[in-house]
Order: structure tokens, then sequence, then C-alpha cells
């Protein structure tokens, strides 16, 4: 991420670190004796020496991530080290309550959790990299230049792409490849580079909220099995609205006159379109073992990752035949699907280790069941459920979605993808509430700033409502 935006995001981020502080002190003045335990017999430590210091530990590691691009410490390390140590201190007093076995039985079940997480993500994220390496997103943006599109329609083409591309594609990666587009066009044109960054970060996250594959928070709530696989396309509409009424209104501030065009042509290396192919069959492989074998997901996508594993050995060896070409023709490069593994993105990945860990403790100590109790039966599921998505504009989804999954409320279906529809579109309210509003402000570094999306976040938090109205009217068959 970019260093130093201005004494006004510097502002911001401390006001995100006392809305955190406040959801947190929030749970410490709820009534006593409101807890729910892992088990029967489990002594209740909510309101115990080790419950506050375990909740202050998450609370100042999580402070640590809010920070990292001024402290420079990667959000991964405080996370991990507050894991380590809540389930440390957890795991003393039981010991001191000679109740064995209970903790371990816990620690395992949420490592299973997080074991399937990592392994489905590292997969997908190996693709993802294959084909950069392979230089398919290059060629794409290459293309979209190339054609000299004027403002508007690389508005919309750059915002409808990021819309169709990330349910496949994570919203992540999607969304720098368009920005990427956007800068290469108009770098000194910053009023359009500002609404079409914003554009594209509701699309994207709009896009990735209707499938399983396309966010973070989605693919918890799939493999949770709340949610079945063809159910997520109920949002599709909803997640549609979350995007056009926005762009719809940002349009009109939108020049029509043309960028400089650029006749730059960017080659796909050898394998590039199989390597497309091999992803998409190993999606359809993991919704296939998972809707008619029932097996987890991550096993198909394991088995897709030794469809690539295969295909990278022909090409290998395809390369070893043509090594004198290669020589001469630049674009032959040997493929290593090994060096796409570690090429993934580990900071991110432990860091998905140190959340499942740490709100995993949180909830073996019964603040989940407080929040439960707070919000989703003293409000209802459907307030409950919005809150939870403009709770994501501030804290990552990432977090809020799996303590949603932790407290396991009694939900329809249809109150299941309303929060997965919020969670997921409820970060484009403002430019730090999703990783790829994030990755924006660093990649259009003073052009697309927390300022600039938020003298724009009433339009976009009207999407947000009117997806939210076109849910529970649309899919009222669910609720």
């Amino acid at each position: 991420m970019a260093q130093g935006r201005g004494a006004g995001e510097n502002g911001f981020r401390a006001v995100k670190v006392v809305r955190v502080l406040f959801v947190f002190i929030l749970l410490l003045g709820l009534p006593f004796g409101v807890w729910a335990g892992s088990a029967a017999e489990a002594p209740s430590l909510t309101y115990h020496w080790v419950g506050y210091t375990a909740l202050g530990i998450f609370i100042f590691a999580y402070i640590l991530v809010v920070t990292e691009e001024f402290t420079g410490l990667r959000k991964s390390k405080p996370v991990i080290l507050a894991a380590g140590l809540i389930w440390a201190l957890i795991a003393w007093a039981y010991q001191q309550r000679q109740l064995p076995g209970v903790v371990e039985t816990a620690v395992r079940h949420d490592l299973l959790e997080y074991a399937e997480l990592l392994l489905f993500l590292l997969v997908a994220m190996t693709y993802i990299n294959a084909m950069q390496e392979r230089r398919v997103f290059d060629a794409l943006r290459a293309w979209l230049i190339r054609k000299g599109f004027s403002f508007r329609s690389l508005f919309w083409l750059t915002g409808g792409l990021a819309f169709f591309i990330s349910p496949v594609a994570d919203n992540l990666t999607t969304a720098l490849l368009m920005c990427a587009v956007v800068l290469s066009v108009a770098g000194d044109n910053p009023r359009f580079v500002l609404i079409a960054c914003i554009n594209i970060v509701v699309a994207a996250n709009a896009g990735g909220a209707y499938s399983p594959f396309g966010d973070i928070t989605t693919l918890m709530v799939w493999q949770k099995g709340v949610v079945e696989f063809w159910q997520f396309f109920a949002l599709f509409v909803p997640s549609l609205v979350n995007f056009l009424l926005p762009a719809l209104i940002m349009h009109l501030a939108i020049a029509g006159d043309k960028p400089e065009g650029s006749a730059e042509t960017v080659r796909m290396r050898p394998g590039a379109l199989g390597i497309v192919g091999l992803f998409l069959i190993t999606i359809a492989t993991a919704v296939a073992f998972h809707n008619f074998l029932d097996l987890p997901p991550v096993m198909g996508m394991l088995t897709g990752l030794g469809y690539l594993q295969l295909f990278g050995f022909y090409l290998q060896k395809r390369n070893h035949h043509h090594r004198k070409r290669a020589a001469h023709v630049g674009d032959v490069a040997p493929f290593d699907v090994f060096r796409n593994i570690a090429n993934a993105e580990w900071d991110t990945l432990l860091f998905f280790y140190g959340v499942v860990m740490c709100v995993g403790g949180l909830g073996f100590l019964g603040y989940l069941a407080i929040v439960s109790q707070l919000i989703y039966s003293g409000w209802g599921a459907t307030y409950a459920n919005i809150s939870v998505g403009l709770m994501s504009s501030v804290i990552d989804n990432i977090p809020v979605m799996f303590a949603v999954l932790s407290m396991h409320p009694d939900m329809s279906t249809g109150q299941w993808l309303l929060v997965t529809l919020t969670a997921g579109v409820g970060g484009s309210l403002l430019s730090i509430g999703s990783a790829a509003g994030v990755a924006l402000m660093g990649q259009a570094h003073g052009r697309y700033t927390f300022f600039g999306h938020l003298k724009w976040t009433p339009v976009v938090a009207m999407g947000y409502a009117a997806s939210i109205w076109t849910h529970l009217w649309l899919n009222s068959a669910l609720f």
C-alpha cells in the first residue's frame, strides 16, 4: 500500500480505530449472565479477567491491522500472535478447572474451518497467478486501451467487466486490473479516475456478492453449508441494482470526449487460454463434488490443482522442445506451477488464520453469543443483517462475516442471502470498507482518495438500500 496519504486520511484512520474500540467496549457493557459456552460443563469466562484480557488482546491486534500502512507491520503478524495468546489463556484457565480436552476440541474445529478456507483460496490464487504470468490480464488491458473508447464507454466497460469478472476472479484482482486500464488511458484526468475507481469498487464488490467465488465472505457462507451454490445467484439482480443505480448517476458527471489512444499489443504466452479453461473446469469440479457427491468444495478445488499441475508439465515439455526458438522469441517462458503457489498472497492467507482463530476464541468465551442475543434476538434478523453491512464498511467484512457464521443465528435462506449481500456490498460505502477500495487508493494514489469516495457515498448508499429492497421483494419466497 502507498504510504502517507495525508492528514485527512490519518484522521479517518483514527476514527476507524475509535469505532473498532466502541464495538468491543459495547460488549463489555452488556448485561451479565448472557453466555452460551461450547460445552455444558464449561465455566463462564465472559466476565472473568481471562475473557477481558483476550478481548483486549484482540482489540490491540486489530488496531495494528488497521494502521498497517503507517506502521509497516504486515496485518497477519499481530492477529497470528493474538490468536496464540488468546487460546493459551483459555487453555490455562480450563487446565486450572481440570477440564482437559474441551479446548483442544474447540481449537481443532476452528483449525478445520481454516484449513478448508486456506486450501480453497490457495488453489484459486494459484490459478489467478498462473493467468497473470501467462499475461492474460495484460492482453485484456492492452485490448481495451487500443480500442480508443470514450470516457463514458470506458466507464461502463471497466465497471461492467468488474461486475462480471469478479464472480470468477476475486473482486480484489478484478478491481486492480480495471484500475490499471483507467490509469493507462486517463492518468491526466483526475476527475475521471476518481469516478471510474468508485464505479469499479462498487461493481467488483457487487459482482463478488452473487457468487461463492467472488468474495471471501461468500466462500465462507457456501463452505459453511447455510446457502447452496445455485442459491447465491438469487442475488444477481439485487447485486446488479447495487452496481447500476450509482453508475447511472455517476455517468452524468463523465465527459463524453475520448482519451488519447495507444497502439500497444500484448501477446499471451503459450497455454494462457488453456489455463483459463482449466480454471472454469476446476470451479465446475468443486461444485459437482459438493452438490452431487456431498464432498467439501475444497476437494474439487484441489483436484483442479492437479489439472493445472499436469498441464504445467505439458507446458514444460513443450518449452523444452522449443528451447532453441525461445532464445529468439521472447514470449516462450517456462511454466512452474509451484512458483505460482509460492506467489500466493500469503500475508492475506495467514491473516485469515489469525481472524478465524481469534474470533473462534472470543466465540468460545461467549462474546459472540452476547452479540447474537443483542442484535439478532433484540433487533430482528433483517435489521441485524443490514447493520452487518454497515459495519463492514468500517470493519473488514471477513471477521464480521466469520462472527455471524460462528453465532449461527436461526435464519431463513433469504436472511442468509441478505447478510451475504450486505457484507459484500456494504464495503463499497467507504473506500476503506473493502480490500478493493484500499488497494485502489494505493494504485491511484492522490487521484482516488478516501474523501473523494466519501463525496459519492450518498449515491453508493442509494444503491445499497435499493439492492436490499430488491432482494426483500424479489426473493420474498426465501424468507
